[in-house]
């Protein structure tokens, strides 16, 4: 009797054992820049390793990356838009904002540069462009790249809501798509350095303006409160955030590159940021 019961224990620990390794995971809702440009795909297995925690990546706009928080549908944010993250904050969806890396926009274009933008003034750039209606796309999906694009129509004194045509082109898509797009057009996109450096259908497309000190892009990360949601996955969330910005998180960050290039820069020590 007493063997028989040793026995069934044995196979319920043997069958629980495997559902307890499956449920140590987090969801994290991303920006579809950190997924493009491969950075999850090198930081992921390496958290794993030390952690044994599994990272399920949501990739979206920064705007619906927040709004997927605002629902509990994830554990942590990891987005781009300093301003939308601190409403985020403001509402009582997250716990603290965690500066993690930067990196920076540029905009992409036609080799030839038919507009003649090329330079490091981003907002020149645009009012050309505009004036010229040269071709441009717009991911136009509330993405962090896509509120930063609408602020430098607004650093230029272009109300784009208002003011574009048929050549500005909004396709409510993440960054990969807005540079196939732009490819297949021949047409202007801001994009964030990180995809570009990684995106292969480059076809006539280079970097025609960098260098603006408007053009810097800044990452941060939050816990999703889980006062507001008490589903969310606190501590395993909590563990992730904290190895992103230990001194190990932030070495692998920087150490992500592609051809001998890096594409995000740790600065998790900045309290401005």
């Amino acid at each position: 009797m007493l063997r028989r019961v040793f026995l069934l224990m044995f196979a319920v620990l043997l069958l629980a054992a495997p559902a307890a390794a499956q449920d140590k995971f987090i969801v994290v809702a991303s920006t579809t820049s950190t997924q493009d440009s491969g950075l999850f795909g090198y930081l992921l297995p390496l958290f794993k390793m030390k952690t044994g925690i599994d990272v399920r990546v949501v990739a979206q706009g920064t705007g619906q990356a927040l709004d997927t928080g605002r629902r509990g549908d994830a554990d942590v944010v990891f987005v781009h838009a300093k301003s939308a993250e601190e409403k985020f904050l403001a509402e009582g969806f997250g716990v603290k904002r965690h500066p993690v890396m930067y990196n920076d926009f540029v905009l992409i274009g036609p080799q030839n540069d038919p507009a003649g933008v090329k330079g490091k003034d981003i907002v020149a750039a645009l009012r050309t462009i505009k004036q010229k209606a040269a071709p441009f796309i717009s991911r136009g999906d509330r993405s962090g790249t896509h509120i930063a694009e609408l602020k430098l129509w607004q650093d230029a004194g272009i109300d784009i809501g208002k003011e574009k045509g048929p050549w500005y082109k909004e396709i409510g898509q993440g960054m990969g798509a807005a540079l196939n797009t732009a490819s297949a057009a021949e047409a202007y996109v801001l994009a964030d350095r990180g995809t570009w450096l990684s995106f292969k259908n480059r076809g006539v497309l280079a970097i025609v303006v960098e260098g603006d000190k408007r053009l810097f892009n800044q990452y941060g990360v939050m816990l999703v409160n889980p006062a507001e949601h008490p589903n969310v996955k606190a501590d395993l969330g909590q563990q992730f955030i904290d190895w992103l910005v230990s001194p190990d998180g932030q070495k692998a960050i920087a150490g992500y590159k592609i051809n001998g290039q890096q594409l995000f820069y740790p600065n998790a020590d900045d309290p401005y940021a």
